[in-house]
């Protein structure tokens, strides 16, 4: 039997400790509403205390002035830590966020340790470079890391978002203080703990809970935060780019909301495998994803028959306990959320469209927060359902006539995160994926992914880019030293 031990106090320079107020707030499962653990509600002068060890250590370069080699060997570790301890991590995962427990396992510890893996094995195989000059002139252009990174981020996938951000900031030779968000702050403080025992030096990772304009806010606003990097909700999104101009002028990162389309012509060529892949990605991870395909666009000539599938496999997302391996959509994060989902739906069906399937909140006596998986068709664009971001397990359903119909539909957003596109024809593809405002688009698949390509999106869905070597970009400075030559040759 795995055993979790909680341990809710911040990792600052290298050693636990409480708030320095004192005070705490209610860790709650969404499994079954109980209290896991008392967690650090920590603030200001925590997050000074915070960037003031992480400044210290970067000035005294324990972690930067390493060799590249030497981070990688610590980081390899590192991920290997997280392996190491699979079983535990994941169960704290699933207990924290309400995830079903083969997911944790097989998705979400995995992903992290191959993350950390792969920007440590990348980071002493990046090349400066020299710029073609004159003969009289030597210019180096070289990454230096930016110094202190602060980084939030959110509560769906706290392990996996947090590798994406702190693999390459560390790799790169930053100091990292990260706030994780408070409705999943367990991970998050283990992995501080771990990161400890594999060789990063104090004051190098620091991990400070707290709520956002307790704990957030004033690591967006630090003056001696030179990055902060984010993964969470646009409208917060705003306030972290005003935080930022606000304060230095610090680099700022966001990995925003999405509301993704997902276009399925009638010539796809596999229409069950569509219906599969369609229902599979919203309803994963109780529709909690960033980049779920909520806006499905189907070509009217199939619009019927692809619903009839869509519907015959949702019960088999109907929610179960997390903890059971057989379980496929776990919980809602909280009682909060769960109740937002819910208002959505409410507003769907008050606004015309039809409820084909689910709607309703499940497994009420087991005192979690869960939500049947929902399918609506009959759906507008100018509906509520059809335009904001629902994180839920919550499915639109609209038809399309032709090509620039569904990519006029599908642009017809603020966001811009991922899409897809089904269809046979190989001109169509490539012509729809290009006309997508998106910053992935898929064919003939949804959500395949892998740590060598960017994420990231366009418009609202956010500035920059996680994963893929591109990553670097955010956490390190381009260096210009121009030399000059006399040759006495």
């Amino acid at each position: 039997m795995t055993q979790v031990v909680y341990d809710g106090r911040a990792w600052i320079n290298g050693e636990r400790c409480g708030a320095r107020s004192g005070q705490v707030f209610d860790c709650i499962s969404p499994v079954d509403g109980r209290v896991l653990a008392q967690v650090a509600r920590c603030d200001q002068a925590d997050i000074d205390a915070a960037v003031a060890a992480g400044r210290a250590a970067f000035d005294d370069k324990r972690w930067c002035g390493l060799a590249p080699a030497a981070r990688k060997r610590i980081l390899i570790k590192f991920a290997d830590q997280l392996l190491a301890h699979a079983d535990e991590l994941a169960l704290m995962e699933t207990l924290d966020m309400g995830k079903p427990i083969q997911y944790a396992r097989s998705v979400d510890v995995n992903s992290a340790s191959n993350c950390i893996r792969w920007y440590g094995e990348a980071v002493d195989k990046i090349y400066d470079e020299i710029a073609p000059t004159a003969s009289t002139a030597l210019a180096m252009i070289t990454r230096e890391p930016m110094g202190v990174v602060g980084v939030i981020v959110p509560w769906n996938y706290p392990m996996i978002m947090a590798a994406w951000k702190i693999a390459p900031a560390l790799a790169a030779g930053n100091s990292v203080v990260l706030k994780p968000s408070e409705k999943s702050p367990l991970t998050a403080l283990r992995l501080a703990e771990l990161a400890l025992d594999a060789g990063i030096p104090p004051g190098v990772f620091n991990v400070v809970p707290g709520f956002g304009p307790e704990a957030g806010s004033p690591l967006a606003l630090h003056m001696d935060v030179d990055c902060i990097a984010f993964t969470g909700s646009t409208r917060v999104g705003k306030q972290i780019h005003v935080m930022a101009g606000q304060s230095n002028l610090k680099r700022a990162w966001t990995e925003l909301g999405g509301k993704s389309p997902n276009i399925v012509f009638a010539d796809c060529p596999d229409l069950d495998r569509a219906v599969a892949a369609s229902v599979g990605s919203i309803f994963f991870n109780q529709g909690e994803s960033c980049n779920a395909p909520s806006r499905l666009y189907v070509q009217a000539s199939i619009y019927d028959q692809f619903l009839e599938g869509a519907v015959a496999l949702a019960p088999q997302y109907l929610p179960g306990n997390p903890l059971d391996k057989a379980t496929v959509m776990g919980a809602i994060v909280d009682k909060v959320q769960m109740d937002n989902v819910l208002r959505y739906v409410a507003s769907g069906r008050a606004e015309g469209a039809a409820l084909l399937f689910g709607g309703e909140q499940a497994l009420t006596q087991s005192g979690g927060f869960y939500v049947q998986p929902t399918i609506f068709a009959g759906v507008k664009p100018t509906m509520t359902i059809c335009r904001e971001e629902i994180f839920g397990p919550v499915l639109s359903v609209l038809p399309f006539t032709d090509a620039a119909d569904a990519v006029r539909q599908a642009n017809a957003s603020v966001y811009g995160l991922q899409a897809a596109v089904w269809t046979r024809d190989i001109n169509q593809a490539h012509g729809v994926a290009r006309a997508l405002r998106a910053g992935t688009v898929h064919v003939n698949q949804y959500d395949e992914d892998d740590i060598t390509v960017p994420f990231g999106g366009y418009k609202q869905s956010g500035v920059g880019r996680d994963k893929s070597l591109h990553a670097f970009d955010k956490y390190t400075e381009t260096k210009t030293t121009w030399i000059r030559i006399d040759s006495p040759v």
